[in-house]
Order: C-alpha cells, then structure tokens, then sequence
C-alpha cells in the first residue's frame, strides 16, 4: 500500500493511507519512579575520613559516599549499587540523576573510553531508541558546569529530559526482544555496580562547544575514570619467611608520567627460544585528550603536563635506554629505523608502541 508521511511538529509523525491512519508519539514509555512495597532502611554514617548514606530497597541496595580527603578519592561521590531482580518479570531497573544544567536535550557517551560524542535525545523515536551505550563515561553540561558520571562498568544511558541523565542496572526479559539473542533474559544475578559523580565548573572565558562532532573530558574526569577502572590491588603477605632468597622492592620509574599520558603496558617480549625471556620490552603509551575550559583547584596533588613530550631516558630507574623503535600496536611492523634519541612525542588522543631495550 503506498504510505504518505504527515510532519506534526519536531516530536511526533504520522503515517497513512486511504485505509488507515497511525500516529506515533515519543510522549509515552517513559521511565517509572520505582516505588517499594515496604519503606527502605537507611543507615547514615559520619567521620573524619569520609560520610555515607546507604539505603536498603527489596531490590537494591545504594550507598552513597562522600571522602574528606586530598586527591581524586575526594573531589568526587562515590556511588555504589548492589541489585537483584530475579523475581521481575519484564521489568528494567534505572538510575536517575537530576539536577538543574541546562542540557539542551544533549547528553555525551564515550566510544570504547576512547572518545567521546555528543548524543541527542528525539521524542519521536522510541524509549529503547534513545539509549546509548556507556562503557566509561557520560555528561551533561551547559555554560556554567558539567556533570560527569563515571562508571566501572559498560551500562546503557539517556538523557530523557534536561539535566537528566539515567542509567539502566539491570533487566529482566521474559521473552525474546528481537535483538539477536533469540531468548528472553532470564539468568539474573545479584549485580554490583560502582560509578563516580564528578561536578566541575568552567573558567570564566570558555565557550561550550556543542556543536562539534567529538568532546572532550577534562584532565581531573580522566584521572578519576582511570582512578574507578584500574585501581591499585592489594596483594596479601604471608607472615611466615618462605624458604629462598626474598623478594626485593622493585621502583621501575624513576619519575611520574605527564598527568595525560597513561601507560598502557610494559612488558618483556618473547624470544625466539620458549625458555628464556627476550632482551627487548614492550612499551605502549596514550596520550590522551582533555578540555582546557574546566576549573581544576585543590587537586591535593601535583598535575603536570608535557605537551606530549616524553623522555624515556630519564623515566626508568637505574636503566637506561640503549635500543627504542615505533612498531604497530601489534608489535608486528617497524614503523621506523631504530633512533638514537629517547625523546618521544605523542599527539592527543593517539596510541604509541615502541620497543625498548633496557641497559
């Protein structure tokens, strides 16, 4: 049957024919306030080193932590979730934040934490259409501040109205959503999930920049997303002296890196024979870019930056570098002749990978 599209305003369409007429709102479907059967428990504790709000729901339980403390830990709300809803049936279960930022309807997602794009939330596409996927990180933001939520791990977010941004925990499926899995979603588990609240204002000057294709955090959000998704793991000790010669402390860098470089890998490549280790390592460096226009006072620790400089020389501690040349980031291909300088340059947002061989 040939279909005639009729234009109703920026949010709803229509489609027809001489037999039929539909009409087709973003208006509806959208997100429930979650309402328990019985009054949450709520415990609130309060210190010198930090304070906390935990809520106890049927479904979840929330705890909200605030650090008084110098450095990323303290200039950021930890927020962390523990759900289950195995006895949901066909249910979602989303996190609102809302605050009073102009958003504009944009909201921002990052690639692979890798770069991020700005999104646009359409009234005439359907609830599911405006969910994107957030593997580190979403914002909003307008003239005066930005707030970023930073996440451990990959959800799906919107932004269904200004100055809101919602997360999705978990869902509950009983029956296939046409999606490619070919079954319903039935195997929940109790799921825990941590995320970073970071609020920042812009310098006075600064201009938003949203009608570019990319966007940038800035130097403290990448800090603290690297501070929620590789964080220091604590090894334990035995007490008891084991038989053998001990282990001695190892300090492999003589001095810090730039603040937006982050080391990726370094590792001892392997040699031809299985059974010795190779003269040459792997060093694979980031460079990463970040937005100038945001304040960052009382950091509580020294940032700097290089413009993408680094000299490798100088970096390790009672090593020397007597062999460096750029490879792919497979490690496959040269991509030049070995050099005599140790001094390495790395434009914003690229992926470096070199060989090193250590003396």
């Amino acid at each position: 049957f040939p279909l005639r599209v009729i234009d109703s305003g920026t949010s709803d369409f229509a489609l027809s024919n001489r037999y039929m007429q539909v009409w087709f709102s973003g208006l509806t479907g959208l997100l429930k306030p979650y309402v328990p059967k019985e009054p949450p428990v709520l415990r609130v504790t309060e210190g010198p080193f930090f304070s906390e709000v935990v809520v106890y729901y049927e479904h979840i339980h929330q705890a909200v932590r605030l650090y008084n403390l110098p450095g990323v830990e303290g200039l950021s709300l930890d927020i962390s979730s523990l759900v289950d809803i195995r006895d949901y049936v066909n249910k979602e279960l989303a996190l609102r934040i809302h605050t009073d930022i102009d958003s504009q309807g944009i909201f921002f997602t990052d690639l692979n934490g890798f770069q991020v794009q700005p999104r646009r939330y359409l009234k005439k596409l359907p609830l599911q259409a405006n969910f994107y996927p957030m593997p580190v990180m979403a914002y909003i933001q307008d003239a005066q501040k930005r707030l970023t939520l930073h996440t451990a791990q990959a959800l799906g977010v919107s932004s269904l109205k200004d100055g809101q941004l919602e997360v999705i925990l978990d869902r509950r499926l009983m029956q296939d959503d046409n999606r490619g899995l070919g079954q319903g979603l039935k195997d929940n588990k109790r799921t825990c999930n941590r995320f970073r609240l970071l609020l920042e204002r812009r310098t006075v000057g600064s201009e938003v920049q949203d009608s570019h294709s990319t966007s940038y955090p800035s130097l403290l959000s990448h800090l603290t997303s690297m501070y929620l998704n590789t964080p220091a793991l604590a090894l334990p000790v035995a007490r008891t002296q084991l038989p053998g010669p001990g282990l001695r402390s190892f300090h492999p860098l003589a001095s810090s890196l730039p603040c937006d470089f982050h080391l990726l890998n370094l590792r001892t490549l392997q040699a031809e024979e299985d059974t010795l280790p190779s003269a040459e390592t792997a060093l694979i460096l980031h460079r990463k870019g970040f937005d100038c226009g945001l304040e960052a006072k009382n950091l509580g620790f020294n940032c700097t930056t290089s413009q993408g400089k680094v000299a490798l020389g100088s970096l390790f501690h009672g090593l020397d570098v007597v062999f460096l040349q750029p490879t792919s980031l497979t490690l496959l291909y040269p991509l030049a002749s070995p050099s005599n300088s140790t001094d390495v340059y790395l434009e914003p947002m690229e992926i470096a990978t070199f060989r090193l061989r250590l003396g």
